[in-house]
């Protein structure tokens, strides 16, 4: 079977409402979204599916040319107008986030479509195929519109004014100036469907997106390139799952890192690690809230497995189900297998404690006292990490090989000691742990120093005899186990920035063809802000500042990032939009802003 064609990944706008998001392209087709959370059922998952696993387009019946596409300045309301033969066509559309204590739906989606100078043909198409069956719905018509049914979960969709739908079959309908066509598409899961009349939807998305503004009217007013750090940080509040507090990885599954290879996987998950570097992009510009509710989640979540701190974990602080192949989907471009599931679950890997524990000492920094019961989970990480720091891990990017004594692990097992061993200074600890810990930390820095440093390249290397160099050593400056403008510290920054360029700002994680795998793959994205971070705090804010404004201009059309991109062609791979990439961007940002601050000429806005 020939692969279908798939439109660019960049070119894909997000809409969401904390619980659930779903993906469109620029003809208005929503391609991929799950329910009744991010990592539930596929309801329309044309994106890796191919037709048959279904879809929803709202948009132009014929010919017609993109105009514009862009999100309402501060809200998740996303506009897409073309122009047509009459006049032009115009899709508003929104998933409303904020239905707490009102008699509604979990999912409210709404589409609006409006035409200018002329009437418009246009076409809806409405094609829900749940799951990894695609199964089809049992159907029913009422007078308002249809409502598809399998066993607990209910979808209906309404029009105003009303359109004779049916699953599968396209309608067409002529939208004239002054009168507009609204759906609204309700999700239930193991509740009634409520449905709601499309004019009350409009107004709750109004009503929505007014909150948006107040929200990021909260975010520090001084921030350079602030329109892009508040596009990334609404990102990253839209893929924060509400009813937990967790942050999703991506939206997505299977979205590839080599198109037509076999590198795709399942991000539909929490990994502690990304969600601690989100802890610190929403401290850094004011919004402490965000940050309790992960590290209150992470509670709850580890509870049963501490002291060891999962590698990820569903929305819902359960394991991560066993990684698994959809037989028959055709994967985006033909990239498969199509997986569910993640095998990097049971991975030991020693970084993620100290990015966990650096965002507890973020949080008590910003004088938010941590409370007892996570004073006593940070000392659990900590005497896990005293005691297993000598040992290989599978590394922070989860090659799934033998393990290696990673040099950034080593590095950020130092970390761990280090920041709760601050935390102790105003908590509880006795002195016998204290030694433990001061025992192990200096014992590693001091084994890293000797083992993990390549002295006539003036470099910290990637593991333990390896020539080969680890981005993720980027973070260096941050960490405080050298001095940020160091000679070490500086080779390594400079030396990653030449042997890992894939040109212009972009980095590769490691060596091309080093991690076992068949295939290529691209730049990727989180290491080319750390990159931005490294220069600005050490003493390199210009080049920091012109890396940085690169970087902004390759973001996709809604102004959003993927995983990774191709060096040759801008093109974005991997999961979309991707958590780990805008917490980055923002902490980039932060470090222009800090080191030192300074007065910066505002860069274009960038889908914001």
């Amino acid at each position: 079977m020939e692969p279908m064609a798939a439109a660019p990944i960049e070119e894909y706008g997000l809409l969401g409402d904390t619980r659930t998001a779903a993906l469109v392209d620029a003809g208005g087709a929503i391609d991929w979204c799950c329910v009744p959370g991010f990592d539930g059922e596929p309801l329309f998952g044309r994106l890796i599916g191919g037709p048959a696993a279904g879809t929803f387009r709202a948009g132009p019946a014929g010919p017609a040319t993109l105009v514009a596409r862009r999100y309402r300045r501060h809200t998740a309301t996303l506009e897409t107008t073309w122009a047509t033969g009459a006049g032009r066509l115009t899709l508003t559309e929104g998933m409303v986030a904020e239905l707490g204590g009102r008699l509604l739906p979990a999912t409210v989606l709404v589409r609006r479509l409006s035409a200018e100078a002329g009437p418009a043909q246009a076409v809806v198409e409405f094609d829900p195929r749940l799951g990894a069956g695609h199964r089809r719905p049992r159907v029913r018509q009422d007078g308002a519109g249809v409502v598809c049914e399998w066993g607990s979960l209910a979808v209906s969709l309404a029009g105003d004014p009303a359109l004779a739908l049916r699953p599968g079959r396209p309608a067409r309908v002529t939208v004239a100036p002054g009168r507009p066509l609204t759906l609204v598409l309700a999700v239930a899961h193991r509740e009634p469907l409520v449905r709601v009349d499309p004019a009350a939807a409009w107004d709750l998305l109004v009503a929505d997106e007014s909150r948006w503004r107040v929200w990021c009217a909260g975010i520090d007013p001084s921030l350079p390139f602030r329109e892009a750090v508040v596009r990334s940080l609404l990102t990253l509040r839209l893929l924060t799952h509400s009813p937990t507090r967790a942050p999703v990885a991506a939206p997505t599954t299977s979205l590839p890192e080599d198109p037509g290879g076999v590198r795709n996987w399942d991000y539909r998950y929490v990994w502690p690690r990304d969600a601690s570097i989100g802890v610190g992009a929403f401290l850094g510009v004011g919004r402490l809230d965000e940050a309790r509710g992960f590290l209150a989640w992470l509670l709850h979540a580890s509870r049963l497995q501490r002291p060891r701190l999962p590698v990820l974990l569903t929305l819902y602080g359960r394991p991560a189900p066993r990684e698994r192949r959809l037989p028959g989907w055709p994967g985006y471009a033909g990239s498969v297998p199509v997986r569910v599931g993640n095998g990097a679950a049971d991975q030991h890997q020693l970084d993620g404690y100290g990015w966990v524990v650096d965002a507890a000492w973020l949080l008590e920094r910003a004088g938010q006292r941590l409370y007892s019961e996570t004073w006593r989970a940070v000392r659990g990480f900590a005497d896990l990490v005293a005691r297993r720091w000598p040992e290989p891990d599978a590394g922070i990017w989860e090659i799934r090989g033998d393990p290696r004594h990673h040099v950034h692990s080593k590095l950020m097992g130092w970390l761990t000691l280090d920041r709760a061993l601050r935390i102790a200074e105003a908590h509880p600890l006795s002195a016998r742990r204290r030694r433990r810990w001061e025992h192990a930390r200096d014992a590693l820095a001091a084994e890293v120093r000797t083992r993990g440093f390549d002295a006539p390249r003036s470099t910290y290397v990637r593991s333990y005899g390896s020539a080969d160099l680890d981005a993720a050593l980027l973070v260096l400056p941050l960490l405080g186990i050298d001095d940020d403008r160091s000679p070490r510290v500086r080779g390594t920054v400079d030396a990653i920035r030449t042997e890992l360029s894939a040109g212009g700002p972009l980095l590769y994680r490691y060596p091309p063809g080093q991690d076992g795998l068949p295939g290529t793959e691209g730049a990727f994205l989180p290491c080319s802000f750390w990159l931005v971070q490294a220069l600005a705090r050490t003493g390199r804010r210009p080049e920091a500042v012109a890396l940085f404004r690169d970087l902004l201009g390759r973001a996709g059309p809604p102004g959003l990032y993927a995983e990774e991109m191709d060096p040759a062609t801008g093109a974005h791979l991997g999961n979309y939009p991707q958590t780990l990439t805008h917490a980055t961007l923002v902490q980039a940002a932060l470090a222009i802003r800090d080191f030192p601050p300074g007065d910066l000429v505002a860069a274009p806005r960038t889908g914001s």
